[in-house]
């Protein structure tokens, strides 16, 4: 299999940088996570409806939506590790917003925190992801699969931190303020560490960053680009169904405590992890479709024992199945969308609003659809979407050197004539 990646690099200021961006995707784990994590405490708190959670989960997908629309614009004018700072900020004080929203409770104050949340943790998914393949070329070998990893032992600390907190009754106002610190201290020594994507750019592929917003919004022609993020909303609703709702499912509809909810979510964090971390050799070793096909199967398998099986036990091991399946599918996206670095903004944007079309659509739609059949119910159509990503698998394959030539279906406004 031919790919455009360059030789591996020993240059240590790309080492420091491939630590500072896996510093980036620990923060937003651990910070997505602590969230998640007290989520029955703040039903709770609010006493509200399934529905009612849902249109709150809904409120940080919204705000998600909005950055991610503009995320490929601000990258342009700042650089990804300038937006990764300023959206990072926002992301935090978007959740001491939330936390400080408990103490009273008022809704609406969490619903506002979640919303600025959203749009400083999408508009650094974006940059993070874009400076995370930058780096893979440099380092000239897979790495999307680490980055996304650290991001999952974020949510591991998270959820289990979490779990920790629930358990010692601490408030969850000052459990997201600590959490917060720990966010602004890991921001502070990681971003001068991380170079600026723009000079990474080899140039015997003609790669230029583009620069006009008309060029940026072309990507939304490409059917590559399409299929890549049908690939990551299928995956994505399974990862983001399960931080929405599994803690929740757990408690209501299987009878745990709210701490026991927390370590099946815990568990499920960290079989993405053991996943992530062990799909870099397996990527390398049988391509990204196969790959992908294959960690469908298993989703779809560990979905079903959660959903059809009444008992806690087999709930776990298929919470272990979903989690490996859930894994790949995002990072493989992001690694796919990167793969043209002329358009690798654009189309990491792109994707990753389709993506993020999960976690919009996914909250208030399976709560409606909760309210009805049930949280376990509602999850079936999670189990179609995984379905629907194994079928067009074949759109994430690797870039080759035919590939690097710029095609006429994928760039409208560079025509070329292919062999």
């Amino acid at each position: 299999m031919t790919t455009t990646r360059t030789a591996p690099s020993t240059d240590p200021g790309v080492r420091r940088w491939t630590l500072g961006v896996f510093a980036i995707f620990f923060v937003c784990g651990i910070t997505v996570a602590s969230w998640m994590a007290r989520l029955p405490r703040v039903r709770d708190l609010l006493g509200a409806t399934t529905l009612q959670m849902g249109l709150l989960i809904g409120g940080l997908s919204i705000g998600s939506i909005a950055g991610l629309l503009l995320s490929s614009h601000v990258i342009a004018a700042l650089g990804a590790r300038r937006t990764m700072a300023t959206g990072g900020t926002v992301m935090l004080l978007g959740m001491l917003v939330a936390g400080l929203g408990t103490l009273v409770p008022a809704y609406w104050l969490i619903l506002l925190g979640l919303i600025v949340f959203g749009v400083g943790m999408s508009s650094s998914d974006v940059a993070m992801n874009l400076s995370g393949a930058a780096n893979e070329r440099r380092a000239g070998r897979t790495i999307m699969p680490l980055f996304h990893a650290f991001f999952s032992f974020g949510t591991m600390a998270g959820a289990g931190i979490g779990a920790l907190m629930e358990r010692i009754h601490l408030p969850v106002a000052w459990h997201l303020g600590l959490i917060v610190l720990v966010g602004f201290g890991a921001l502070v020594w990681a971003l001068p560490r991380i170079l600026d994507e723009r000079g990474t750019l080899d140039a015997t592929e003609g790669a230029e960053p583009e620069q006009g917003w008309r060029e940026r919004l072309s990507v939304w022609k490409q059917p590559t680009t399409l299929l890549i993020g049908l690939i990551v909303l299928g995956m994505a609703f399974a990862e983001g169904s399960a931080g929405d709702w599994l803690a929740l499912a757990m408690v209501d509809e299987r009878g745990t405590t709210n701490a026991t909810g927390a370590v099946v979510f815990g568990i499920f964090v960290t079989a993405m992890t053991v996943g992530r971390i062990a799909g870099v050799k397996v990527l390398d070793r049988f391509g990204r479709v196969p790959v992908l096909r294959v960690s469908a199967l298993m989703g779809v398998i560990g979905l079903s024992m959660v959903i059809f099986i009444d008992s806690v036990p087999v709930a776990i091991v298929g919470t272990m199945l979903w989690g490996l399946g859930a894994s790949l599918g995002f990072p493989v996206g992001m690694s796919a969308a990167a793969d043209d670095p002329r358009q690798a903004a654009a189309r990491v944007s792109a994707v990753a609003t389709i993506g993020y079309l999960a976690f919009l659509v996914g909250p208030p739609g399976i709560g409606l659809l909760g309210e009805h059949v049930g949280l376990l119910g509602a999850l079936v159509l999670v189990l179609v979407l995984i379905a629907v990503a194994a079928v067009v698998a074949p759109a994430a394959r690797e870039r080759t050197a035919l590939d690097a030539a710029p095609d006429p279906t994928d760039s409208p406004v560079m025509p070329v004539q292919r062999p």
